[in-house]
C-alpha cells in the first residue's frame, strides 16, 4: 500500500439513513464523516480523493427499493457511483496507478459512495487513468453512461461487420439527448454509422452537433412512421436499435417495420417494475405467429471494463467524444440535483462538485 501523507481523518459526505419517500428528501450533508482507512485497503483497491461525481437514475432507484434500501445497503448510505479524482492511496497490486494521479470510473453495485470526498474503489476494472487533455468534470460523466453507450453499440456493430458488407451501418438511438444517448450518438458516429435519434425540439440542434444525421422530434412525429420513411429513403432497414428508454414499448412491437430481420433491438434501462417485467416476459414467450415480437430483443446490462474505459478516455482526449453537462451542482445541492434527474428531462448529465 502507498498512501498519501495528506489524507485527513474526516471528510464532507452526503448521507442518508432511512428513505421514507425519496432519496433526495432523506439526504443530509455530514461535514465530518470518517474517511475510509488507507491502512485497510485490499491489494486491488484504491482510495480516491473525489473531486467530481455525476448522477445516474440507478443512484436513487436502487436505494429507494424497499428491501434493498432497508436491508442490503450499509448505513449511513452515501449516494452515487460515478467519480473522478486523484489516487490518495493504492493497494499493493495497483502498480498501474500512482498516488496523486487523476483517475475516473465507477463503483460496483451495490456499493455507492462517490458523493463523499474520499471513496474506496474495488477491482482493477472500475478505475483508469484520466488523460491530461480531458477535463475532470467531463471524465466524471463517463462511468455509467459512457460505458453503457459503448457496450450497447460496439459489440453489435462488430457483429454487423462480420455478417454483412455494410460500409455505413444504420443505427437508431432512442433518446439521444440524455446522458447515455448523448454518448451513444458520438460513439456511433465515430464508428462511421448513419445515426438517427429522437429528442424534443429544444435539443434537436444539440443532437445534430453530436453527430446525428437525422433527428426525430418525438413530440411532433410518430417515431415508428418516421423511422420507416427514413429506412426507405436510405435504401433499407436499420441495422441496430439502441433504446435508452427501455421496456416493451410500441417502438419494439413495431420494429419489424424499420429494423432488419436478424438485427438486434438493444433495450437499455428497462423498468424493473412488475409491469415492466411482465411486458418483457411477454416478448420472449408470445409466439411470433400470434403477433409476438418479430425482432431480436436484447435486455442490456453493463459491466465495468478498464480496457473500454481507456478507449473512451482516448476518444475524449482526441475530441471524438465529450461529456454533455447540463449543470454542475455543489455538494450541498445534491438533493436538488436528484429532483432534477427525476424529471426525466435532463440534457446530458448532471455533475456534482464534491471537493475543491
Amino acid at each position: 500500500m502507498s498512501p498519501s501523507s495528506s489524507i485527513p481523518s474526516t471528510m464532507r459526505a452526503q448521507q442518508w439513513t432511512k428513505i421514507s419517500t425519496t432519496l433526495s428528501s432523506a439526504l443530509h450533508l455530514n461535514p465530518s464523516a470518517p474517511v475510509p482507512s488507507s491502512e485497510s485497503l485490499k491489494s486491488t483497491q484504491l482510495l480516491v480523493h473525489v473531486y467530481y461525481s455525476s448522477l445516474n437514475p440507478i443512484d436513487y432507484k436502487v436505494p429507494e427499493l424497499p428491501l434493498v434500501g432497508r436491508f442490503v445497503m450499509s448505513k449511513p448510505g452515501i449516494p452515487c457511483i460515478d467519480f473522478c479524482g486523484t489516487v490518495a492511496a493504492a493497494g499493493s497490486d495497483r502498480k498501474d496507478l500512482s498516488v496523486g494521479q487523476w483517475v475516473f470510473g465507477t463503483l460496483d453495485l451495490p456499493s455507492f459512495g462517490a458523493c463523499a470526498e474520499y471513496v474506496v474503489v474495488s477491482g482493477k476494472e472500475n478505475c483508469v487513468a484520466m488523460p491530461d487533455r480531458v477535463k475532470p468534470e467531463e471524465a466524471a460523466t463517463v462511468g455509467c453512461a459512457g460505458l453503457t453507450a459503448y457496450q450497447s453499440l460496439i459489440p453489435y456493430l462488430a457483429q454487423i461487420a462480420k455478417q454483412k458488407d455494410v460500409s455505413k451501418p444504420k443505427v437508431f438511438i432512442n433518446a439521444g439527448s440524455g446522458g447515455t444517448g448523448s454518448f451513444a450518438i458520438q460513439i456511433a458516429k465515430a464508428q462511421g454509422c448513419f445515426v438517427v435519434t429522437t429528442c424534443s425540439a429544444r435539443n434537436i440542434e444539440l443532437c445534430h452537433q453530436l453527430g446525428a444525421d437525422r433527428v426525430i422530434d418525438y413530440t411532433k412525429e410518430d417515431v415508428v412512421s418516421a423511422l420507416e420513411k427514413i429506412a426507405h429513403s436510405q435504401g433499407g432497414p436499420f441495422d441496430l436499435v439502441v433504446d435508452n428508454v427501455g421496456g416493451a414499448t410500441p417502438l419494439y412491437w413495431q420494429s419489424h417495420r424499420y429494423l432488419a430481420a436478424g438485427a438486434s433491438f438493444v433495450a437499455v434501462g428497462a423498468s424493473a417494475s412488475l409491469r415492466g417485467v411482465t411486458d418483457i416476459t411477454k416478448i420472449f414467450l408470445w409466439p411470433r405467429f400470434l403477433r409476438g415480437g418479430q425482432r431480436k430483443y436484447v435486455p442490456f446490462t453493463t459491466a465495468a471494463n478498464a480496457e473500454q474505459y481507456s478507449v473512451l478516455a482516448e476518444m475524449m482526449a482526441e475530441g471524438k467524444v465529450r461529456g454533455v453537462i447540463e449543470e454542475i451542482y455543489a455538494l450541498e445541492d445534491l438533493g436538488r440535483a436528484f429532483e432534477r434527474l427525476r424529471t426525466g428531462r435532463v440534457t446530458g448529465k448532471l455533475v456534482v462538485k464534491v471537493a475543491e
